[in-house]
C-alpha cells in the first residue's frame, strides 16, 4: 500500500473527482483522471494539475473505456463518473448509458485486465435506499431495505447488483461507497447542490433563505470522501466484511447547519423555512467501514464550514474568518 500505484479516476475533473485525485497524490501515487471534460479548473484550484494525467475519454464507449485501462496501466480504479439526480432525470436514457453501462464497461475492463487491475472502488449512492419515512428514523445500515426514489438511484442500485455478479462469478475485487450530500469549494451539480449556498451566500456577505429547514442532511466534506474512496481502493480484501459500505460525515438538520454557520459567521443574512420534505435518506450507520476501512471523518460540521468559507474569502479577496 505504500509503494507507488497507478489509479485511473472517472469523473476525475468533477468536484469529487478532483479531490479525490488529489488524495491520491498526496499519498505518492500516480493519478490519471478519465473524464469527458478536460478542463482543469477545480484540479489547478487545489494544486495538483500538474501531477495529475487528464485522459478524455467516454465512459460509455467500451472500447474507449479498455484503451483507457490499459494504456495508463492502471492497478486500481476509482470509479465515480455518473449522471446525477436531476440530469438523470432529465436525460433518462442517457443515464442508463452512462451509468450502468459504463459502469459494465468499467466492470468488464478489469475483469478483461485481472492481471493488471487489482481493485476497482466505485460510488454507489445512499440514493438507494427508499424515503426516510421507511425507516422509522433510525439508523439504516448497508443491509435495510434499498428501493430507490429517483432514476439515479435505481442505477446505482442496479449496479450494486452487477457488482455482485462480477465479483462471485469472476472475482473481481471491488469496493463500493455509499456517500449522501458532499459540500466544499467548487461543487457546482447535483440534486443537493443547492445547499452549497448555505455557506457560499454568507461567506460572500450576502443573504439567502432556504427551505426545508428542519429535514436532516448528511454533511460530508468533500475531503473525507475522498478520503473513504482511497481506503476503499487499498484496504486489502482479507479485511472487508462486505463489498458495499455506507460512509457518512456529520448529519445535522439544515436548519442546525445554518446556525453552524451563524455561529462562525454572527452577522450572516440566512433565512430558513421548514416547508417542503427531501425525499433523501441521510441517516446512514457508518460501523462496517470505520472498522473495516478505518473510515474517521476529519472535519465536524464548524471545522468544515470554516474552512469552506475561508477558501471562498480568499478567492474573492476578502479577509479570513478567524
Amino acid at each position: 500500500m505504500n509503494e507507488t500505484e497507478t489509479v485511473l479516476v472517472t469523473g476525475g475533473t468533477g468536484f469529487i473527482g478532483s479531490y479525490t485525485a488529489k488524495e491520491f497524490v498526496d499519498h505518492g501515487h500516480d493519478v490519471v483522471a478519465y473524464d469527458l471534460s478536460t478542463d482543469t479548473r477545480i484540479l489547478e484550484k487545489l494544486g495538483v494539475a500538474d501531477d495529475v494525467e487528464v485522459r478524455r475519454g467516454d465512459l460509455s464507449d467500451p472500447t474507449d473505456v479498455f484503451r483507457a485501462v490499459r494504456e495508463t496501466g492502471a492497478t486500481r480504479i476509482v470509479h465515480l463518473a455518473a449522471l446525477l439526480t436531476n440530469t438523470a432525470r432529465d436525460n433518462p436514457r442517457a443515464a442508463i448509458d452512462v451509468n450502468v453501462q459504463g459502469t459494465n464497461n468499467i466492470f468488464e475492463a478489469a475483469r478483461a485486465l485481472d492481471d493488471q487491475v487489482e481493485r476497482v472502488a466505485w460510488a454507489s449512492s445512499a440514493a438507494v435506499f427508499a424515503p426516510p419515512a421507511n425507516y422509522d428514523d433510525d439508523w439504516v445500515t448497508e443491509d435495510d431495505l434499498v428501493y430507490p426514489d429517483t432514476l439515479y438511484g435505481a442505477t446505482k442500485e442496479f449496479n450494486e447488483h452487477q457488482a455482485r455478479v462480477y465479483f462471485e462469478d469472476h472475482d473481481l475485487s471491488h469496493v463500493a461507497l455509499r456517500p449522501t450530500v458532499a459540500y466544499g469549494p467548487y461543487r457546482e451539480t447535483g440534486g443537493s447542490a443547492f445547499l452549497a449556498n448555505v455557506v457560499e451566500k454568507p461567506a460572500l456577505d450576502e443573504s439567502f433563505s432556504v427551505e426545508y429547514g428542519d429535514q436532516v442532511i448528511d454533511w460530508q466534506h468533500v475531503e473525507d470522501i475522498a478520503q473513504a474512496f482511497r481506503l476503499a481502493a487499498f484496504t486489502p480484501d482479507e479485511e472487508l466484511s462486505r463489498r458495499v459500505y455506507n460512509v457518512r460525515g456529520t448529519v445535522a438538520t439544515i436548519r442546525e447547519a445554518a446556525e453552524t454557520v451563524q455561529d462562525i459567521m454572527p452577522d450572516a443574512d440566512l433565512d430558513v423555512s421548514d416547508e417542503g420534505e427531501l425525499p433523501w435518506t441521510q441517516k446512514l450507520d457508518m460501523t462496517a467501514i470505520k472498522e473495516d476501512l478505518g473510515y474517521e471523518p476529519q472535519y465536524d460540521l464548524e471545522s468544515g464550514f470554516r474552512k469552506y468559507i475561508n477558501v471562498l474569502r480568499e478567492e474573492e479577496g476578502l479577509d479570513p474568518i478567524e
